[in-house]
């Protein structure tokens, strides 16, 4: 399994009249812990679509537990709970606030697509390889 973690504070324009950060900055907040646990990995979004590699995504579902406020340092926990096999992945998030509560998780599958014809692709062998190790899985 994969686990990273990233720091995000929440700005002032990311609430609502109710001083609470609004649901649509969730998918943001995902996208931002993604991409910096690739790059953790020594490999990035750009990388990949060096490569003609694009990510897409398919699927969000997030769940509200507890609401984040402006100034909060909050922790997005990004989980790959399977080495992705196909053209298919799917990152889990947990949120927290700076006392540790879970505030919000989610799931979001995308799909690794060739940028020139815009058809399912596997994921580059390059990021396979710096995945792997979390899996216990050898790459030849």
């Amino acid at each position: 399994m994969f686990i990273h973690e990233t720091k995000v504070r929440v700005r002032y324009a990311e609430t609502d009249q109710m001083n609470v950060v609004y649901h649509g900055n969730y998918a943001q907040y995902f996208e931002v812990a993604r991409a910096e646990s690739i790059r953790q990995l020594g490999f990035t979004y750009k990388d990949m679509e060096a490569m003609g590699v694009v990510m897409p995504v398919v699927d969000l579902h997030i769940r509200f537990l507890r609401p984040a406020h402006y100034d909060d340092l909050l922790t997005v926990k990004t989980i790959l709970r399977e080495l992705p096999a196909g053209h298919r992945v799917e990152f889990q998030h947990e949120v927290f606030n700076e006392a540790g509560k879970l505030l919000t998780t989610g799931k979001v599958i995308l799909y690794f697509m060739n940028i020139n014809k815009m058809e399912k692709t596997a994921m580059p062998v390059e990021l396979r390889s710096k995945l792997a190790p979390y899996f216990g899985v050898e790459v030849s």
